[in-house]
């Protein structure tokens, strides 16, 4: 599982020109499933998220946890996080689950993520979505978890 963690001031992601999903201050999530992947990386990828410290606070620049400020997150789903570029000119997706095992690991660390009772709000998995990003920072990072 790849995960591309953005702290954001906002995000919103659209679709058909539809705003499906928005959030203020907290983090943008954009989540790729691998083949292997399974409910122990979804758990555990989802407690990292949640716990990381990304945040500032009185005494340091990476003090808090989303959690700690009650922030908020934003969850879409990105099959191109397992896109491989070495060969040739186009991408070769062969590293991603296949949309049907996708989606199903992907509701389940949404539901994961919503346990926290932190606002989450999601895209719609599948479609072709516009995403705007306000990143605060910027920060940047990409959590990873390969299948054991």
């Amino acid at each position: 599982m790849r995960t591309i963690i953005q702290r954001v001031i906002s995000s919103q992601v659209e679709v058909d020109g539809e705003v499906v999903g928005e959030i203020g201050r907290g983090l943008n999530l954009l989540v790729g499933i691998a083949p292997t992947d399974t409910e122990v990386e979804i758990q555990w990828s989802a407690r990292k998220c949640l716990e990381l410290r990304l945040f500032p606070g009185e005494e340091a620049t990476w003090e808090k946890s989303v959690q700690e400020i009650g922030g908020e997150l934003l969850v879409i789903s990105q099959f191109t996080l397992y896109g491989d570029c070495r060969k040739g000119r186009r991408p070769s997706f062969s590293g991603s689950a296949s949309p049907e095992d996708a989606e199903v690991l992907y509701n389940l660390f949404v539901a994961k993520l919503r346990e926290s009772n932190l606002r989450v709000a999601t895209g719609k998995f599948g479609a072709m979505m516009q995403v705007r990003i306000e990143n605060d920072g910027p920060v940047t990072l990409l959590l990873e978890r390969e299948a054991s």
